[in-house]
């Protein structure tokens, strides 16, 4: 029932003057809150850093204010300016002359620091001249544009690691090689070796030995991580940020998971347990540095049972000792390894792999008990100073790889450690199979997770019905192509912004979709993070008032389901979420927004200013829900 003073003020104002009064109310209200926290501001530690953050949202309020009031008025909103050729590569977040000038130093300088972020002018970002829409998967896998990444020739033939020998720069492509054994010392014979470490008969029998998910630290250009992707296991690269030359920039490039991130100074935005293995090649990490610290958040992210695999020079000198007492890396961490409860389990040529305990009582009986156990929780650390203790040695979640099934969730053990019973409903190896399990979420409802499951499912197959005619209404059969191959070929990358338990990503491995998604769990949500780490999906928590950790134009899609609902009591402008967006999205890729109504409407009139295509689509579903489905276009120069 409709409110007096609501039909009070629609007679005085009318509809269109009364949403402009109350956005106007709400504005004023953003504007002057800070002029009455004065005793707030006096007792924070931090004051610089609050009046800064609160003058930044009185500034943006009046900025929102401003647009809202054009928007309620039925006035066209203006468009963002396009950004100068030298924000073709731009990454926020990692600055480091910023950095330096700020003091940071030892390797600090190289991390994320968001806080020195200076305030640019809002633009678009434009893709380089040279830029060619990817080719479609698989193919987009071996042969990329060279145009589409920051890479010289030099930079690609420098490195001598099998990566590179792996890589051919033809003309405006870069080709690589595929597996098809005509390389003697390939990517397969260098899995097949760390395999048969772990005492398998080869590497197809990863999921056998319980690994499935990897972190690949310092990836190369991603053929091992190909490989893995091949053998249908998650590998996740993460890299340093690059000015050029970027290694997480070419492994999405080529439909790989990766992101930025890096460990010199913060955790990396895992929860402890998180992978079956770690893998680092020739990735340049010196591991005794800063007491151990970085061998020990290997540790903290790596799953009870799993695997550190290490290919470094034996004969190269490492390490903080005198020149005549240097040893090889190598002979480093195996000191250290004994320290955390690691055991050396095979080495051939320059390959040494080791296994984490599998017993947590093991870390009460160390011969050498120098490093500490930590004393937190399971808390999800995002970009917490590195630790000099060991992390996850009495979490529920400790339950070594080998004991779990090679399904995701399924076994009673590993869905105990998350709490309430209900029934489990997978789909796998082309059976449907009824689970009676376990699951672990803090205030989850039994039904609420199956009903989010189900839920996935039908709205994976709206998301296809809807974009498939827009796909090939928008991509032409070009003269020599083809007749066009189903729409999910060219849909690789995925970026779910607000991804819950998984189940758009559990959706499309069940549709068969060669696609991957990156699942996001805001800052501000139930953390859900672990659930989708265990499930074997990539995953990783980020706050959505900052930039996302990744270069421009390396996504297909990003979809969001109610995050503007979520984040609409954050201090994040909505103005510059889409920017971002758009930063990180593909031209001709797509956006998929669900959200209440007034909130699409608000969503859809951003888009515009973005320069999106934008429908919105009624679910036909009697809720107030909607969708906006955004096409970014190829702004050419």
């Amino acid at each position: 029932m409709t409110s007096p003073w609501y039909k009070s003020l629609s007679s005085v104002f009318g509809l269109r003057g009364l949403l402009f009064f109350i956005l106007g109310v709400v504005a004023l209200v953003t504007i002057l809150a800070p002029l009455t926290s004065n005793s707030y501001e006096a007792s924070s530690a931090l004051v610089p850093n609050v009046y800064s953050n609160y003058r930044r949202i009185k500034e943006q309020a009046a900025v929102d204010y401003l647009d809202l009031r054009s928007l309620s008025l039925g006035t066209t909103l203006k468009e963002f300016p396009l950004c100068g050729k030298e924000r073709e590569s731009y990454v926020p977040c990692y600055n480091v002359t910023a950095n330096l000038l700020a003091g940071l130093q030892e390797g600090d300088e190289l991390d994320r620091h968001c806080e020195f972020e200076r305030d640019e002018e809002r633009c678009v970002v434009r893709p380089p001249k040279d830029y060619k829409i990817p080719l479609r998967w698989p193919l987009g896998r071996d042969i990329i544009w060279s145009g589409n990444v920051k890479i010289t020739k030099d930079q690609l033939l420098s490195s001598g690691t099998v990566t590179t020998r792996l890589m051919l720069l033809e003309e405006n492509q870069i080709t690589f090689h595929s597996e098809d054994g005509l390389i003697s010392d390939g990517v397969k014979d260098y899995a097949r070796q760390i395999a048969e470490m772990i005492g398998l008969g080869s590497d197809t029998e990863f999921a056998q030995a319980g690994i499935r998910t990897v972190l690949d630290i310092g990836c190369g250009f991603g053929s091992f991580g190909a490989h893995l992707v091949s053998l249908k296991m998650m590998p996740i690269c993460i890299a340093e940020f690059e000015a050029t030359g970027s290694q997480v920039q070419l492994a999405l490039e080529r439909g790989l998971p990766a992101m930025i991130g890096n460990f010199f100074s913060k955790q990396l935005p895992y929860p402890a347990l998180s992978f079956d293995m770690v893998h680092c090649a020739h990735c340049g990490t010196t591991w005794d540095i800063k007491d151990a610290m970085l061998l020990l958040e290997v540790d903290r992210v790596l799953k009870p049972g799993g695997y550190f695999v290490l290919t470094s020079p034996t004969n190269k000198a490492q390490g903080n000792l005198p020149d005549t007492k240097k040893t090889s890396i190598s002979t480093r961490v195996n000191e250290l390894s004994k320290k955390i409860c690691w055991s050396l389990t095979g080495q051939q040529d320059e390959t040494f792999l080791w296994q984490k305990t599998v017993d947590s009582s093991c870390y009460s009986f160390r011969s050498e008990a120098s490093i500490p156990l930590c004393k937190e929780g399971d808390s999800v650390p995002y970009y917490h100073p590195l630790v000099p203790c060991i992390s996850g040695t009495t979490s529920k979640r400790w339950i070594p790889i080998q004991n779990r099934s090679d399904v995701s969730l399924t076994t009673s053990a590993e869905l105990e450690i998350h709490g309430k019973c209900f029934f489990l409903f997978l789909i796998h190896s082309f059976r449907f199979t009824w689970y009676l399990q376990f699951l672990n979420v803090s205030g989850l409802k039994p039904e609420e997770y199956l009903e989010d499951t189900q839920v996935w499912r039908s709205a994976l197959k709206n998301y296809w019905s809807l974009l498939t005619p827009l796909i090939f209404s928008d991509h032409p059969k070009r003269p020599g192509d083809e007749d066009p191959l189903p729409p999910f070929n060219m849909i690789r990358n995925v970026l779910d912004m607000n991804a819950r338990f998984g189940n758009l990503n559990s959706a499309l491995l069940d549709q068969g979709k060669s696609a991957w998604v990156m699942n996001v769990v805001p800052v501000n949500a139930r953390n859900t993070l672990p659930i989708i780490l265990d499930r074997g999906f990539a995953g990783v928590l980020h706050d959505w008032c900052e930039p996302f950790p990744t270069y421009p134009r390396t996504y297909d899609m990003l979809h969001a389901n109610e995050l503007l609902t979520l984040l609409s009591s954050e201090r994040c402008s909505l103005m510059d979420l889409f920017l971002e967006i758009d930063r990180i999205l593909r031209p001709e890729g797509w956006v998929v927004i669900s959200d209440k109504l007034g909130v699409i409407e608000m969503a859809r009139a951003l888009a515009t200013r973005v320069r999106w295509e934008a429908r919105v689509i009624d679910l036909q579903d009697g809720s107030d829900q909607r969708l906006l489905v955004c096409q970014k276009p190829f702004l050419k120069k």
